[in-house]
């Protein structure tokens, strides 16, 4: 039986894999007698040992390159970058080798990429960034971003039994705020995205902590939420069906409006199920600046339940 956090989900996830399978391993900073930053790894190094809980120094490239080694080397490597705003100094190594090693010869790479993202905690621009804009659209690199206790176990176990590289994407500003229980674990599949809430007059699609906020904005509306959970790849099927539904959508990320991953979901609806829209597709997104650290100024940056209630109501009013 499980009973806890989204934080306590993912370490009992990497306990769960590391207890079925010996091939799998974590690397990481401070993650073996710290227990690492936010304590995702916390008494692992007690049951598995200095060999499979291995503290890395203070390098995101040493980390990456390190994992994808053990990767090709038989293992199942899990790699904690502290914030993954930092990850984008390892992504030479994620992008440019990691999700090509199969394209180019054959090899299985299975490597998770895991940690923090998001604001909500007065971080600033360099510990509250949502980074998946960066590794989408690189072709062989998965991005996985749950948004609940159950996916949080359930998507990192898929994660580390993938046979290719998953960038594994944790939103901090969720660790302690959740909680949920079980008696059997809970399973899920990449790729495949839930239903978080049914409604007629128009959809909201998004990911990770965003859906709760809108799900928030949405309580007295008869608006439907769809979590993707998987952002590559991209559940088409599940997006077009509700589409076709609901006639009206609104794109939702904490990523960058600009540029960012709700513009290509936007993109994707528009081609697929432009018959069947009354509306535009509207997108929300953070504004288009380095996340402030001051509480205020972070409030306004991100899509909040006023910014979404008024686009819906838009919507609605199309």
């Amino acid at each position: 039986m499980f009973q806890g956090t989204y934080v306590d989900a993912i370490r009992q996830a990497l306990h769960d894999a590391m207890e079925a399978d010996p091939h799998v391993c974590c690397l990481g900073e401070d993650i073996g007698a710290y227990g690492g930053a936010f304590k995702a790894t916390e008494g692992l190094l007690e049951r598995f040992g200095p060999d499979r809980v291995l503290d890395t120094p203070i390098s995101e490239q040493a980390i990456a390159g390190s994992a994808i080694g053990l990767a090709l080397m038989g293992q199942r490597a899990v790699a904690e970058f502290q914030f993954m705003d930092f990850a984008l100094l390892a992504s030479d190594l994620m992008v440019n080798f990691a999700a090509k090693a199969h394209w180019r010869w054959g090899a299985s790479v299975p490597v998770v990429f895991r940690g923090p993202v998001g604001g909500g905690g007065g971080g600033g621009p360099f510990h509250s960034q949502n980074p998946e804009g960066h590794f989408l659209g690189s072709p062989g690199l998965k991005v996985v971003a749950p948004g609940t206790v159950r996916d949080a176990y359930a998507l990192l176990r898929a994660a580390i039994d993938d046979p290719d590289p998953v960038l594994f994407l944790e939103h901090k500003h969720l660790y302690r705020r959740l909680k949920d229980h079980w008696d059997e674990a809970p399973t899920a599949r990449l790729g495949e995205a839930a239903l978080r809430r049914d409604g007629a007059g128009a959809c909201i699609i998004t990911y990770g902590a965003a859906q709760h906020v809108a799900l928030e904005a949405v309580a007295e509306l008869d608006v439907a939420v769809l979590d993707l959970r998987t952002l590559w790849p991209l559940d088409d099927a599940a997006i077009e069906a509700l589409t076709k539904r609901t006639h009206r959508v609104l794109v939702l990320t904490e990523a960058s409006r600009t540029y960012g991953p709700g513009a290509e979901l936007a993109a994707r609806i528009g081609e697929t199920s432009f018959p069947w829209l009354d509306a535009p597709v509207m997108r929300l997104g953070a504004a288009d600046t380095p996340t402030p650290a001051s509480p205020p100024l972070e409030a306004a940056f991100l899509p909040g339940p006023a910014a979404i209630r008024t686009a819906v109501e838009r919507l609605l009013a199309w």
